[in-house]
Formats: C-alpha cells, sequence, structure tokens
C-alpha cells in the first residue's frame, strides 16, 4: 500500500471535512467516514518502499487547460479563525482555456502544502511519502500557458472541509477543457496549509474544534468567494488574465461543506447565476424564496437518495430552491467519488470501493460540466432532461 494513498486521500479528507454526507440535520457535527480509516498504523515490516506517481485524467475537452495562482487580500475584513494574523488572505487557483502546447507543467500543490498534508496526518516514515511525492501529480494544467482568445464564464470552486483546493483539480481541469474560467478558493485555515503570498501555509486552526459552527463556516466562505468574484470583475483586477472573465455569467460549486458554501454565497450574491453542491449537508437548508436560480444537487446514493442519513437536508433544500433544478444521485459512489481522492487511492494501489473512481470522475465533469453549459452558456444538454444509458448509475430524484 502506498504512501500516496495515505497521504493524498487520508491526508487531504480526515476529520470532521469528509463527513458531511454522514450528518443528519443541517447542523449536526460532520462524522468522518473514509477509507483511510482501515489503514494499518504502520507500513508491514517486510514491505519495500512504496514509490508513487499520480496522475489526473486529462481534460476532455478541445482546450488545454492554463494555470496560474494568485493571491489575495481581504482588507475589510480580519481572518475569522486566526484575528491576530492581520485582514483575510486567501491563495486561488486560476484555471484558464489555453492553447494547447503552451506552457510548462503546473504541481499539483507546493511543497509546502504537500508537507502541511504530512504533518496533519502524522504518517509513519516507513510508507515513504514525501512531499515531493505529492506535489508531483501530474495535473494535466500549464503554468503560463498561452489564454485563448474571447470572454468565459467563471465558475469558483470551493473544496471540503479540511481539504485544500487541490482536490478539485480535475474538476477544474476540465472545465477549463471546455471554455470556462476557473477559480479554485483555498480557504485559509480551514485545511491542512494554503501557501500565502509571503511563503508561510499555516495550518488549519478549526478542524481540531468539535463545537465549530459549520453554518459560520459557510457564511464565512460566502465572503471569501464574493472577494473572490469582487477581484475577479471589478476596478483593478488581482489577475493579469481577468479579461477572460465574462463577468455577467458566474457560478459556484463546492465538493461537502464547499457545496453548502455554494448555496450560501448564491442566497448572498446575486451575481452568482447558477450554483452546484456535490454530495454536501446544506449549512444551513436555503428557505424558500432564498434561491431561485439554477441549482444543481449531485450526490452519492447512499447518503442522497430516499432512506439516506442526508436525505431529509436534500429534500428540505430541494422544496426550497425556486429556479430550475436538478437531483441527481449516484448508485454506488462514495463521499470522495466528487473529488480526486478516491482516484489517487486507486492509483496507489489502496482498497478503494466497488464504484470505479474513474467513473466517478467522469461523472461528476460531465453533469456538472452539462448543468453551466446550460445554466451559464444557454447551451441545451440532454444529459440534464433524464436517463442515460451511459451513465446508468446516476438517478434523477426529482
Amino acid at each position: 500500500m502506498s504512501a500516496v494513498a495515505v497521504l493524498a486521500l487520508a491526508a487531504l479528507v480526515t476529520g470532521t471535512g469528509a463527513g458531511f454526507a454522514a450528518a443528519t440535520t443541517p447542523s449536526a457535527t460532520p462524522v468522518a467516514t473514509h477509507a483511510f480509516d482501515t489503514a494499518p498504523a504502520t507500513a508491514p515490516a517486510t514491505a519495500p518502499t512504496p514509490s508513487f506517481h499520480g496522475t489526473l485524467p486529462a481534460p476532455t475537452g478541445p482546450y488545454a487547460a492554463g494555470e496560474d495562482v494568485i493571491h489575495l487580500t481581504d482588507a475589510s475584513r480580519p481572518d475569522p479563525w486566526v484575528p491576530s494574523s492581520g485582514p483575510r488572505r486567501l491563495t486561488v487557483t486560476m484555471v484558464y482555456p489555453a492553447v494547447p502546447g503552451t506552457g510548462t507543467p503546473a504541481p499539483y500543490m507546493t511543497l509546502a502544502e504537500a508537507a502541511g498534508v504530512l504533518r496533519r496526518q502524522k504518517l509513519p516514515a516507513s510508507y515513504g511519502v514525501t512531499p515531493q511525492n505529492l506535489s508531483s501529480v501530474t495535473t494535466h494544467a500549464f503554468d503560463g500557458a498561452r489564454p485563448q482568445h474571447g470572454k468565459h464564464p467563471l465558475v469558483v470552486l470551493s473544496p471540503a472541509y479540511e481539504d485544500p483546493r487541490m482536490t478539485l483539480t480535475s474538476l477544474a481541469t476540465d472545465l477549463a477543457s471546455h471554455g470556462y474560467v476557473v477559480a479554485l478558493v483555498g480557504h485559509t485555515y480551514e485545511d491542512s496549509g494554503e501557501t500565502l503570498a509571503n511563503g508561510q501555509t499555516p495550518p488549519c486552526a478549526i478542524c481540531d474544534d468539535p463545537a465549530l459552527d459549520f453554518d459560520s463556516v459557510t457564511a464565512g466562505r460566502a465572503l471569501d468567494v464574493s472577494f473572490v468574484i469582487d477581484r475577479l470583475t471589478q476596478g483593478d483586477t488581482a489577475w493579469p488574465l481577468a479579461h477572460l472573465i465574462d463577468k455577467h455569467e458566474i457560478g459556484v460549486a463546492g465538493h461537502s461543506l464547499g457545496g453548502a458554501a455554494a448555496a450560501t454565497t448564491m442566497i448572498a450574491d446575486p451575481r452568482v447565476r447558477a450554483g452546484v453542491n456535490m454530495d454536501g449537508t446544506f449549512h444551513p437548508a436555503p428557505m424558500p424564496g432564498q434561491i431561485n436560480r439554477p441549482f444543481l444537487m449531485l450526490g452519492a446514493a447512499v447518503d442522497h437518495a430516499p432512506g439516506g442519513d442526508d436525505y431529509t437536508v436534500w429534500e428540505q433544500a430541494w422544496t426550497a430552491l425556486g429556479g430550475y433544478k436538478r437531483w441527481l444521485t449516484v448508485a454506488g459512489a462514495d463521499h470522495f467519488s466528487f473529488s480526486d481522492l478516491d482516484l489517487l487511492l486507486e492509483e496507489a494501489g489502496f482498497p478503494t470501493p466497488p464504484f470505479s473512481p474513474e467513473r466517478g470522475v467522469l461523472i461528476t465533469r460531465e453533469y456538472v460540466t452539462a448543468f453551466f453549459d446550460q445554466t451559464l452558456k444557454g447551451i441545451h444538454s440532454p444529459l440534464l432532461d433524464g436517463p442515460s444509458p451511459n451513465n446508468p448509475e446516476v438517478v434523477f430524484q426529482n
């Protein structure tokens, strides 16, 4: 069993952030349920030191995926978790439609971010995982790639609680290849570490708080997302390629707590025209009249179909949504099927659920892209009309 399995999966998803699908009420503290729970504490004494190099799926669209990392400071508010650190600081990965064959391969994360993952999980050295192993995962994104001409819708992505922004890289690169500018937001002090402009990579400040109010976390994330939108679309923009963004076509999507934050952002920010919650409990569930714009709920059937632990909360949200909406569940999927994590686990040779991680990535990409194509680009997608023979795992709940 490879160290990256322990690292890339456990380190990025252990703790309360991974278990939003298991919460029974919007205010319930999530419970972690993930494959790493079954990993041995130490590697077998006779096992050779494992080696690993992960590769994310290549984008499926006509464009390449360019990448920039930008650093933002919101001088209007102190950091909500560590006020003594000063104003709220964020690291954001911008992924954009690019000309194939330009730029240089982008790392999955910085060495310091990878080291932060290792520190948080206290992984035994016998697993052979190094910051270099994790940071060198092949992403199919390219630093400094030449952008495609024209303007493109903006999609902001928010990861699961405790998960760095990189865990949604597969989705981000695919959206970019289909003509979207994507902003992957790292929510500082909410995961194993995001490298800031000053070179520091602070650890999670709230991950071990058993009394944490997750409604407050989603509210804070909504402020983060709106601030990112401000800096990408208004005045002296923070990104040299901001001219690529069509500021009238903006969507937000997230995994787990990030999906809850997508809904909270839509309630607070009318600029967001469409939202996606991928396998996350709502914190809190929207009330009638709060979201009258398109919204997609995409989750594992085990938790979000009738009888699932999170079904009641999703049903409450579904009833409240007033715009175009879809509620899809994926039979056999687990909580990590909607991010990079199950795929990295499989590539490392770690035990994985029967549901194919490749199918999880494919389904997530196809349905999220189809939803934004229809709601931000006005391109009708038959994939959203009903069951598809090519995707028999996907069930339309409503």
